[in-house]
Parts: structure tokens; sequence; C-alpha cells
């Protein structure tokens, strides 16, 4: 059947607790794994690599849902891999997270009432490594709660000296190539951070603000203008309309009067301008508006800068030394006093963005900053995946990444902070530039310094899947473990980390991209649906839930909501129910284990098998094919589903129940089963392991004696299928579930026993009577017996004796009034259905209630005629 490779299980029958104590075994045995090796990673090895990459979490967070989620699946599939007989290598690390952990620090520094300009900027880089050794990396230590099967050995840091190296080898390479250069451009400007900021740490949110009508010029030559930032008019170079705009053709070319100022400022045609949009001509800032600034490049217009890095104006007159939200009031207030407010509309609610950091707006900035040329580096990006070298799962995201690459503006790497990686260049007394790389010595001597800024975060981690294997030096796991096999991330990052990694690989790597494979998972989210946020009130700490329901409770609700691509809520009642399944689990293995299931020596032949057993292992060994298609369409909710079904409802709630009847018996059948229900429980377990790693490794290695269910094999589909079986105890569980729906129709308590003659001969029954009495609690009929309830179900009959089990007459009395509901319920919905009057007017959703309400009094009325048919006579 399937490949068994345990070892023989010990001579006495192993027992396991009464009850699955998941916090008395997790730490324990994640332990005994990491030192047995099993993570390691060996480049030495004969064995086909399978590489994935640990998204590095940030060295200041805590392990979140998130995280939680997605280790889950990129666990499940690396245990998979290893059982297979891979050379698997999970890679782990953290990144330095440049801005998020420089405020960290700077606010420790903020309670001992100093600030990094105190320190300087050497002592200041020293105490932030003082902080990551003493605080840092919280994560590492949860994420071995969560059952991580990385390889601790290679732990990697992105400010550490290898990948430090790595940084700065891949800066000079791309300078020398022309594909980092230094201008003057519209960045992200955080005011609180004092540094340039890329787009993932923007977060755009509406707010209520104001938008302002204003005129500009005098006499017949105004025109009117709007704004949400009144204080960047100081700024102003041009207004611009559209070329083809009536309107305005004839002050195209003219200066007008800027207010407020002593300046004046042309009126320019430019086709970017919406003519519908507004009055159809807009304020142009070139040095605080993206936009602005691509149409003061075409048409040669000065760049004013109008505030400071803290966003204080700095032009001399009325308004200088204000924020540029006091400003922004007392700019409107005088020109509402030149009578030039035209119109003012209060709240105004529009997309802003802010620091993902401090919550503060985003200033845009002309400022001189470090870029990186994007152009043919997007287009490698983008052709690896046309051409298939790199497969996006699910497929309906490639059209979101082509969308991203095909239009990458250059990338803003340079961050005004003191903790990151220093931009290897020097600045000469003389106006020399010098870049520097990791094997070169820097210029010396009076005049030479470093630029102060640090690379990007995003700069670092793009280098992650193969700075993590030693590059630049071709190292042996750089050539083992590279390209990596699969990268699990969500789809919220796509844009930013997936696209640098597939760029910076191409580059750096001849051609060859990051990974094979990029499988992308949604968000997780709360049972309704909703964004988890500390703010909403929804945020979940899932230590929490491991300490109430263990990490394979977590771990298996997760798992069994990640579809590919699509967000996922999550809510306790579901951990729970996990949890619940791993104590079923536990009570199947603990009763296999008391009836002697056994895991050693062959399966016995088909012909020495009942048809319960031959059912099972024919169910096996579908769902073994089920799950490997799964796992290899990433399609971890339907994996995890079909376990749970299996494990539960044919195993569990069918198996186990139809064979204790066998057990009981004795004999050579019952020595057949107990070698099935063995082999059953043995690849379920190991089927379950990558998801479920705690409970099975406790529950395998007790059944079968073997080392470890991490290094045992992964199962195969032997090819074995009985149809014939399979349609017998289906047609058994149609039975059992007629009965028992009649049963509890009839108000009988699950195990009251009932007095019952079956007639089964010539059925597919008939093999299975004992079974089918103790599964329906049917006692024999005995010499009293009275059948005063018939039942035919596919050929056979089952004749019940309900007297003394019930009180008849109490009975139609309750089924009777509730028959005489259910039909004045129809009646009361056909009345209304058959009102023409009522249809014209009532909303469709109405109507359809309706309809749904009389379906349901049809279905009540028939039910119920049914049970008051099947009772006695009273």
């Amino acid at each position: 059947m399937t490949e068994n490779t345990q070892q023989q299980p010990p001579a006495t029958t192993p027992e396991l607790p009464t009850q699955y104590a998941p916090a008395e075994v997790e730490g324990t045995l994640y332990e005994r794994w990491v030192e047995r090796g099993y993570f390691d990673a060996d480049a030495k090895s004969d064995k086909e690599p399978f590489t994935v990459v640990i998204p590095p979490p940030n060295v200041t967070g805590s392990l979140h849902l998130g995280h939680a989620f997605e280790h889950t699946l990129i666990d499940a599939l690396t245990r998979r891999k290893r059982m297979q007989g891979y050379e698997v290598l999970w890679q782990p690390g953290m990144d330095h997270a440049g801005i998020a952990t420089q405020n960290v620090v700077e606010r420790e520094l903020g309670k001992e009432g100093k600030s990094r300009h105190d320190l300087g900027r050497e002592a200041f880089v020293e105490r932030v490594w003082q902080w990551k050794g003493e605080s840092g990396g919280q994560i590492s230590g949860q994420m071995r709660r969560l059952g991580d099967g990385v390889a601790w050995s290679r732990e990697r840091f992105t400010m550490d000296e290898g990948l430090s190296q790595a940084v700065q080898t891949i800066f000079k390479r791309l300078y020398d190539d022309e594909l980092i250069y230094r201008a003057e451009r519209i960045i992200n400007w955080c005011p609180r951070c004092l540094t340039a900021i890329s787009d993932i740490e923007v977060e755009y949110q509406d707010d209520d603000g104001e938008l302002v009508s204003m005129t500009y010029g005098e006499g017949d030559e105004t025109i009117v203008v709007a704004t949400t930032r009144a204080e960047t008019m100081l700024g102003d170079t041009a207004v611009a309309v559209h070329p083809e705009d009536e309107r305005y053709k004839h002050l195209v070319g003219k200066q007008i009067k800027l207010p407020l100022t002593d300046r004046s400022i042309p009126v320019v045609a430019d086709a970017h301008v919406d003519p519908e949009f507004g009055t159809g001509a807009v304020k142009v800032t070139p040095a605080h508006d993206p936009n602005d600034f691509e149409i003061g490049q075409r048409h040669d217009l000065p760049n004013i800068s109008v505030m400071d890095e803290h966003a204080i104006i700095t032009v001399p007159g009325p308004f200088q030394g204000l924020d540029r939200l006091e400003a922004r009031s007392a700019i409107v207030g005088a020109l509402r006093a030149e009578g030039r407010i035209v119109a003012e509309k209060r709240p105004y609610s529009h997309s802003v963005g802010h620091c993902s950091r401090c919550k503060t707006t985003i200033e845009p900035r002309l400022s001189m900053q470090w870029w990186v040329k994007v152009g043919p580096l997007a287009k490698a990006a983008g052709d690896a995946v046309r051409d298939g070298q790199v497969k996006i799962h699910p497929q309906e995201m490639e059209k979101r990444y082509f969308d991203w690459v095909d239009n990458l503006h250059d990338w803003c790497i340079s961050r005004q902070l003191w903790w990151g990686h220093r931009i290897p260049v020097w600045y000469g007394p003389n106006g020399e530039v010098v870049c520097v790389g990791p094997d070169e010595e820097a210029p010396t001597g009076e005049g030479w310094t470093q630029d102060t800024d640090v690379l990007d975060t995003w700069f670092s981690s793009g280098l992650w899947p193969f700075s993590t294997l030693g590059w630049p030096e071709q190292t042996e796991s750089l050539a083992k473990f590279y390209p990596n096999s699969v990268l699990v991330t969500g789809y919220d990052i796509l844009f930013f980390w997936v696209a640098r990694m597939m760029m910076f690989g191409l580059y750096a790597m001849d051609g060859t991209p990051p990974f094979h494979t990029i499988a992308l998972h949604g968000m997780v989210r709360d049972q309704f649906g909703k964004k988890m946020s500390k703010s909403f009130g929804n945020a979940v700490n899932p230590l929490d839930w491991m300490d109430k329901y263990g990490s394979d409770a977590l771990r298996f609700t997760l798992a069994r909501g990640a579809n590919p691509g699509v967000d996922v809520p999550i809510g306790e009642d579901w951990v729970q129910g996990s949890r619940n399944f791993a104590n079923k689990i536990w009570n199947a293995t603990r009763f296999a284990l008391m009836n002697g299931a056994m895991v050693e020596g062959p399966l016995p032949d088909a012909a020495e098998m009942s048809a319960t057993d031959r059912w099972i292992l024919s169910r096996l060994n579908t769902v073994v094919a089920e799950v490997d298609a799964f796992y290899e369409d990433y399609q971890f909710a339907k994996l995890s589903d079909a376990l749970f079904h299996f494990a539960w409802d044919e195993v569990f709630d069918w198996y186990v129940e139809l064979s204790k009847t066998t057990f009981m018996a004795g004999g050579p059948a019952a020595e057949v089963s107990k070698r099935v229900l063995g082999e059953v429980l043995d690849v379920t377990l190991r089927l379950l392991h990558p998801v479920v790693p705690f409970v099975t490794e406790t529950l395998w290695t007790t059944l079968t004696g073997g080392e470890s269910v991490v290094v045992a094999a992964w199962p195969k589909d032997s090819g074995f299928r009985d149809a014939g079986a399979e349609k017998e105890i289906a047609s058994v569980q149609d039975l059992v579930t007629e009965v028992r729906r009649f049963r509890a129709d009839q108000g009988l308590q699950p195990g009251q026993k009932v007095p019952a003659r079956l007639t089964l001969d010539g059925t597919p029954f008939a093999p299975h009577e004992a079974a089918v009495r103790q599964l329906l609690r049917l006692q024999p009929e005995g010499e009293s017996f009275a059948a005063t309830a018939t039942l035919p179900v596919a050929g056979a009959t089952v004749a019940l004796d309900l007297s003394g089990t019930i009180d008849v007459a109490a009975e139609r009395k309750r089924l009777a009034k509730d028959l005489a509901a259910a039909e004045k319920e129809k009646a009361q919905a056909t009345a209304k259905l058959g009102n023409e009057a009522f249809l014209a007017k009532a909303p469709d959703q109405v109507v359809d209630k309706i309809r749904g309400r009389l379906a349901k009094a049809d279905e009540d009325i028939a039910r119920l005629q049914a049970q008051l048919d099947n009772l006695p006579a009273a």
C-alpha cells in the first residue's frame, strides 16, 4: 500500500496520557528537533535542494498573526519536502529596519533626556548595536514556539559583515554600470523622522482638510486655481493649463502676479492638465509636488523650496518660521483679506500620505538623493515572468506584477539616517566623487568625506536570496541553494520586496532569477473580514492563542483558511475547533494503541481484508494523491480541509466505529483490522505532520516507535483503489445516517437503546449487521418485539419497537402543533406571493425572502408528516 519505513514498535503496548496537553510537550519537542539537526541544510549533500527564504522580519518586531500565517505555510512546505528526501534550507534572519530601529533607540535616549546628536554618529550606532543585542530579535523565540523548522545555524542579519559586503559590492557594480546616480528630485519626506522614505513606507488615508479656490493675476489677466495645500503657493513658479483649452489660450505665455509675493509667474500649456477637472488651471510648485516637478522640467521652471526639513516655512516675510499647517491657515487668511478667495470647502476629504512609522503627514520635497535607474532592471524582472522562468501563483496576480514593473519610476535609495548601510561614496575637496568597493581603500587626506546617508532597507533585503548564501563569494551554499525553489509572501509586498529581489537577483546572478515560483497569499483579517489593527481593537497576539489552545491549533486554523492570494479571516472559535481536532486525533490514537493497532510488517492481502478495511485503504490512497496535488498547487486550505474530513469523518467517525465490533470479536479478522488501523493512522499522522507538527510527532513516535516523524518518509499513493468497497461502505453510511436522523426526529437520545429487527439479506449491509447495531444502539428484537415504525432503506428494512421509549400521545400532539404552524406559514407566504399588488411594490429581496419561507414551510410539512406517519398508533 503506502511506504512504511518505521522502526519496530516496543514489545510492550505504548501508552498515552488521557488528554493532550500542548504546553507540556511543544517546547521540549522543538528543542529536540533543533539539537538533532533536523533543520540544518548541508551544501555538500547529493540530495536535490529545496530552498525557501524567510521574509526577514524587522529586528524591532514581534510575532503577529501575519507572521504566524506566513510561517505556517512555509513550514508546511519545507517539512513535506524534507520528508520527501530533499535537502531543505529554510533560511532564517532579520532585517535591520533602518527607520523603525533608529526610532526605537532614539525614544530610549529621549527617556534619558538625550538625542542622537548628543552622542554623535559613531556612538549612536554603537548604542543601536547594543540595543539589538539586548532587546532585538525576540521574534526568534516566538518562531520556535510556532514550530518553524528553520536552519538556525545559518541565521543572518542584514547588517552583519557578510551581507554588508554584498551591499557594498552590488552598489559599486550598479554605480560603475551607471545604474546608480545622484540627482535632485521630489521624494517622500518625513518631517518627524527627518529622512526620505520609500513608497511602501507611505500609508495613505482619507483626511479631512480644506479645498481653497483663489485668484492669481490682476484685472482681465486673472485665473482661478484650487489647492488643499495653500502654504505651497509661496513656491509656485507657474500656472498650467491644457494646450487646447480655449478659455485660457489668451493667457498662455503671459506673466501674472503671484499673490502675497513680489513675483510674477508664467502661464504654461501642458498636456498633463485635465481641462475637465476643477477650473482647468493648476498651480505649479515644482519643489513640492512630483507632478509639478515633471511639468517644471518640461518648461524649464525654477524650483523654489519653501520649507526646511522640519516643514517650517523658510520664505522671508510674514509667514517665515511658521509650521506648514500654521502657515496654511495664515496664508488663506491673508488671501481672504485681499479678496482672492473664491470658494472654500471644509471639510474636504482627500487621500493624504503618512509615514508608516510615526504617522506624520508626508511632505513631497525636492532633495538631492541617490537613485537606482530601474528601467533595464525592471524590464528583466518583467521578462523573467513573461518567458516562464518565474511563475506567479495564483496566475491572476501576474497582471498586477506587470502593471508595476512595467511602469516603475527610478528608485530613491538614500535615507537621512545613521542606522543602516552607509553609502560607499566619498567626496573630495575639489568636487571629486569616488565610489568604493569592499576590497578597495577609501580616499584619505584633508577634505575627503564620506556621504552621510544610508541605504534604504529594501536595498539590502532585495539581495536576501543570494547574500544570505555568501554572495559575492562563490560559496558551496550559493551553488547548492540558489535559486530559491519558491518565495512565499503576501501580495501586499509584491511590488516592493519581490520586485527588488527580482531586479537584483537577475542582475547579480547573471540572469538567473532568485526563485522559480512566487506563491502569494493574502492578509489575515478578523472573523468578520475586517483588517486587524490595535486602533480597531481587534488585533490578536498569536502567543495568547498558542498558550490557550496550542501551536498546532493556531497553525491548522491558519492553514485551513489559506486560499492562494485571498485574505484569511480568523476567529478564536475556529482556533478552539482546531484544538478539538487535535484532541480527536489524540483520542483516536489512544483507542488504536489500546486495541493493538500494528505498524510492523507488510499489509495483509486484499483477499484477507473486510470491505471496511479495503474501503479505508482505498480512501487513504486517494487522499494521499489529493494532498500531494494540493501541495504542488499551494492550495493549503484545500489540503487541510481534505485531511480534516478524512481523519475526523472517515477514519475516526466511521472506520474506528465500524471496526469496534471486529476488535471485540477477536480472531484473524481483528488481527487484519489492527494492521490496517495501524497503517491508516501512521500515514494519516505523516500527512498531517507538516501542518500540525507537535501532536503528530508525539502520536507517531508512540505508535510506531520511530525516531521522529520530522524525518519519516512522506507517504506515497500505492495506487490501491477498491470502488466496490467504497460503494458498499457508502451504502452502510447512508443506512446509519438515515436511521440516526429518524431517531433524532423522534426525540431519542443518541445513546438510548431501541429494540430492532434488521432485514439485510441480499443487501450490502448484511456483513455489517453487528457494526450497524453498535452504531445505531439497536438491541436484538426479543420475544415481545412489536414493530411500531418501519424504515425501508436501499432494499433493507429496519423495524423499530418504540413502545416504552417515547410518549406516543405527547409526541403526536407536539408534531401536530408544529405541523399546524408550518401549514399556517405556508398559507401566509402563498397568499402574499399570489397578491399581484404586493409583488408589484415589494423590493426583490423581500419577495425572495418570502419565497424562501414558502420553501422552508414545504420542507417542514413533509418532514413533520413523515414523522407522524412513522409513529406507532396511540
